[in-house]
């Protein structure tokens, strides 16, 4: 079998998570900086070598105050933490419609954990320039206070403003390396 290597096509993907808000509504930020390296047999992607970094500073939320207070020492500390990253351990197939379980470390803020992420492959294709390209869907949870994600702030009413639960959500799309 031949090693095929691939990355992410930056302009086809998106690297989301979502959060309750005073739990009550969900806020959705996103990575603009994200780089994935790839390494499958031909385009069997059951054993596939994959590790994932985004840029921290580069997360978004749509409000500039929220994003420089994930940017601090209380969520991410860009200056001291510029990456999160994500090495696969183990991609298993859950059934015969292309869903995966994919298993592997996440390191956030210096705390690598084994996380569990729901894949949903889309195919191959090859786009009109004769590139070679996969899709994935990608979903997970996580408890951000496993990654010493721990600030937060209390409500009126007893509540706090941020949840420790975090959705990933994540569409992909893979591009073969000539």
């Amino acid at each position: 079998m031949a090693t095929r290597k691939w990355v992410i096509d930056p302009t086809h993907s998106e690297v989301q998570f979502k959060v309750k808000h005073l739990m009550i509504t969900t806020v959705t930020g996103s990575f603009d900086k994200f780089e994935a390296s790839i390494e499958t047999d031909n385009e069997d992607f059951s054993k596939a070598k994959i590790s994932f970094s985004a840029e921290t500073a580069s997360v978004l939320t749509g409000n500039v105050d929220r994003d420089n207070h994930l940017k601090s020492p209380d969520f991410f500390d860009v200056e001291k933490y510029p990456k999160l990253t994500f090495v696969a351990t183990k991609y298993e197939s859950v059934d015969n419609d292309g869903s995966y379980e994919l298993y592997g470390d996440l390191t956030i803020h210096g705390v690598t954990k084994s996380v569990r992420l729901e894949v949903e492959f889309g195919g191959v294709a090859k786009d009109p320039w004769g590139n070679v390209k996969a899709g994935f869907t990608i979903n997970g949870k996580i408890n951000r206070k496993d990654f010493g994600l721990v600030w937060n702030a209390p409500t009126e009413a007893g509540g706090v403003l941020v949840s420790e639960e975090v959705r990933i959500a994540c569409e992909i799309q893979l591009i073969e390396q000539q």
